[in-house]
């Protein structure tokens, strides 16, 4: 009788090799966090911008996730804060690049901007020699995004602002769009690059990146947060960095935005809202008034499009020209406002520290 084959032992995966960030070394299976340097304060403290590496022990993917680059912008802070406690992490192929806090200073201020009153996200691609929010731009630019594959960066709506969980991306690139539809955000927005914008920078070096908007400046917005958390997920399973989910059926397809505009004020006062973040509205239909306190000259706000308010003004005291509301326009806007509703329904049930949210009914028909 012959002998009885033994099948070959199946070949071991090769490790992934070391890491670098700013200089110091992450071995596979670690984590490390690199203080990297930053314009000191006027007091002599010192100054860093803490990066958290997760480097896992396989070769896979290295995705940068960044927040608070719009340094009142916290949300983001708080959604990278519990990626990092997943366990699943544990499982991680490639590399996973946290910066929770990119805009130091404006983030000890409560601020939006930098001390020198200048934006961050119009500032890239930054120069050594520049003014601090310039120096800031190059350095996160040279030592942090030049080390990723993809981005993720987090944002909320500007101050008295919010905004409805959305994706922003340039979808003509079919990469980008497939992560935006992966990320599974109820809304997508087909948005342009902005000349200075850390987007713009991630274009000009070939890494996709989506920015994803929720919720309100200096405020933790719950349903932002998790849908924040469960999206980022979602583009790590997406990218083979996290493992996948057993799922029945396809996901459900997410609705883009055709366009969008900001409806604003036609005149001065106190502004008293009608309709609230993510629901329907027709052509011409009543949004709000506006009056002075006594209630005389009120002058009436309607929507110039059928659509979806993905964005809102939280301040009543609105001066003419401000912008109230931001309305998304759909090919259906009464299966857009569903959707809405049952992601808020599906966001309340998950579980926040990552679990997939249930499936939403999918529609083909909407673009």
């Amino acid at each position: 009788m012959p002998a009885p084959t033994v099948p070959a032992p199946a070949a071991r995966a090769e490790p992934a090799p070391a890491f670098s960030v700013g200089g110091v070394s992450i071995a596979a299976g670690s984590r490390a966090t690199i203080e990297l340097p930053l314009p000191g304060l006027y007091t002599r403290a010192a100054v860093t911008m803490p990066v958290r590496v997760v480097h896992g022990r396989r070769p896979g993917a290295c995705l940068l996730v960044s927040a608070a680059i719009h340094g009142d912008e916290i949300n983001g802070v708080e959604i990278i804060h519990r990626l990092l406690r997943l366990r699943t992490l544990s499982r991680l192929r490639g590399t996973l690049l946290a910066v929770p806090v990119v805009n130091v200073y404006g983030f000890l201020n409560h601020s939006r901007y930098l001390p020198d009153r200048r934006d961050l996200n119009r500032t890239f691609p930054g120069s050594d020699g520049g003014s601090l929010a310039a120096r800031l731009a190059r350095l996160f630019l040279e030592q942090v995004l030049a080390q990723a594959g993809y981005c993720l960066d987090l944002h909320t709506a500007s101050a008295h602002r919010t905004n409805l969980p959305q994706i922003r991306a340039c979808l003509e690139a079919p990469e980008v769009e497939s992560l935006a539809r992966a990320f599974g955000a109820p809304v997508i927005l087909n948005a342009d690059l902005r000349d200075g914008s850390l987007r713009a920078a991630a274009q000009e070096r070939g890494i996709p990146m989506l920015v994803y908007e929720g919720g309100e400046a200096l405020r933790f917005d719950e349903m932002a947060i998790r849908a924040g958390l469960s999206g980022v997920v979602a583009v790590m399973r997406a990218l083979g960095m996290l493992p996948g989910l057993r799922r029945r059926g396809k996901p459900p397809a997410p609705l883009v935005a055709r366009s969008s505009t900001w409806v604003r004020a036609p005149q001065s006062g106190i502004f008293r809202c009608r309709r609230p973040l993510g629901s329907q509205v027709q052509a011409g239909e009543l949004l709000g008034t506006i009056g002075d306190p006594f209630g005389d000259q009120e002058t009436t706000v309607t929507s110039p499009l059928a659509g979806i308010i993905i964005g809102r003004t939280r301040l009543p005291l609105v001066s003419q020209g401000d912008a109230l509301l931001h309305v998304a326009r759909f090919r259906d806007p009464a299966v857009a406002e569903e959707r809405v509703g049952a992601f808020r329904e599906a966001l309340a049930e998950a579980d926040e520290l990552g679990h997939p949210l249930p499936e939403l009914p999918a529609d083909p028909e909407q673009d």
